[in-house]
């Protein structure tokens, strides 16, 4: 782990690729993860953790199934959303965004059950930075 301060920025500055987040730190036994949008991610869904986004740059949406039926809901730069456990979702960003993510440590991007994974998802647990 860095005992040094970290720049977002730089971190963002070091890679293009949508859907691939990059783990600059860890807390206890999670990631904080920054990824960047752009277009739809893949429904899916982690049974045991719940999910947290912060955007940091540009605007998401994030599809949500729920008992009640789907609903989206919508970040601007600036905010902060969980995504409950065991809750089908999909985030997605028209314009693209950068967003700070916190997830346990091993979390596959693609969750535990998901709908089948498109070229442009990187379905991982994260890249170190």
């Amino acid at each position: 782990m860095s005992t040094q301060p970290i720049d977002v920025q730089s971190v963002l500055d070091g890679f293009d690729t949508p859907w691939s987040p990059r783990i600059p730190l860890y807390v206890n036994d999670y990631d904080i993860r920054i990824a960047k949008f752009l277009g739809e991610h893949v429904w899916h869904v982690h049974h045991e953790t719940d999910e947290f986004f912060l955007v940091l740059d540009g605007e998401i949406a994030i599809g949500l199934r729920e008992a009640d039926g789907e609903r989206v809901v919508t970040l601007p730069r600036g905010s902060m959303f969980v995504v409950p456990r065991g809750t089908f979702h999909m985030p997605s960003s028209e314009q693209g965004a950068s967003v700070l993510l916190v997830e346990p440590t091993g979390t596959l991007s693609v969750g535990d059950e998901h709908d089948e994974v498109p070229d442009h998802v990187d379905a991982t647990i994260g890249h170190r930075v």
